[in-house]
């Protein structure tokens, strides 16, 4: 069954336009696990304008061994006051898994994978410091990315494949193109034993179709469709709302 990691940004933007501690990213990630979610993951940003370093460190604490932690970024942006970087975060807290994404600070939120050939000798090395502290690595990616069974060779775990233009593309009511490419994407990964994640703009509406095209899907990350749609039902109900999806 493909797991669910609910990605808590979201929390931390609400809490930190307001400034003070409320509403409270720890709680939220409780609540989620509570709820059935496998996984939380959070991408913590040299600018810091969402998730903190010292979010990242909580929710470990808090977690513990009873989720999987993920933990995406850009594992090339520099240290910038309290941000200590990528990889001294990933050394501090050691999550379930690190999700590589080739994100910069004036990107509103992440809308491309990796050149898995421009980007290789800067994401061997990387992956490997990464995997020496425990960590499954995934390398974000698009839909049409060829070459895909390269991070293999790099030494990553998984791949997860960028799906914001399926999303766009289901909502103009003609996803098959997207659809198909996600799906071929998959297999060439799945035929090198890299394992398959997915994220990016997935809601109720289009999570299903994405997963029966997929079948081995691994995980899906899913962080502001579902803490807005928690906004109307509830962060229980939504969460087992999307669980239910998966299992169908």
């Amino acid at each position: 069954m493909t797991r669910l990691s609910v990605n808590v940004n979201k929390i931390a933007v609400l809490r930190n336009s307001r400034g003070g501690a409320q509403p409270d990213v720890v709680a939220a990630a409780e609540a989620c696990i509570a709820a059935g979610a496998a996984g939380i993951t959070v991408h913590p940003r040299p600018d810091q304008r969402h998730i903190r370093p010292d979010d990242v460190r909580a929710l470990k604490a808090r977690i513990g061994e009873r989720a999987e932690y993920n933990v995406e970024g850009n594992g090339f942006a520099a240290a910038r006051g309290s941000y200590p970087g990528l990889l001294r975060l990933v050394e501090e807290t050691r999550p379930t898994q690190v999700t590589l994404v080739p994100d910069a600070d004036a990107q509103l939120t992440s809308d491309h994978g990796f050149d898995l050939r421009a980007d290789a000798m800067r994401l061997r090395p990387l992956i490997a410091e990464l995997k020496r502290f425990g960590a499954r690595v995934s390398l974000f990616v698009d839909m049409d990315c060829a070459d895909v069974g390269r991070a293999a060779e790099l030494g990553a775990d998984r791949v997860e494949i960028y799906t914001g233009p399926y999303a766009e593309a289901f909502a103009r009511g003609d996803c098959t193109r997207e659809l198909a490419l996600c799906a071929a994407c998959a297999e060439r990964a799945g035929a090198v034993a890299l394992g398959v994640n997915a994220g990016h703009d997935l809601d109720q509406a289009n999570l299903g179709a994405l997963r029966r095209a997929i079948p081995q899907l691994a995980e899906v990350s899913i962080g502001h469709a579902l803490i807005g749609e928690a906004l109307y039902a509830g962060l229980d109900a939504t969460v087992k709302a999307y669980l239910r999806i998966l299992a169908g």
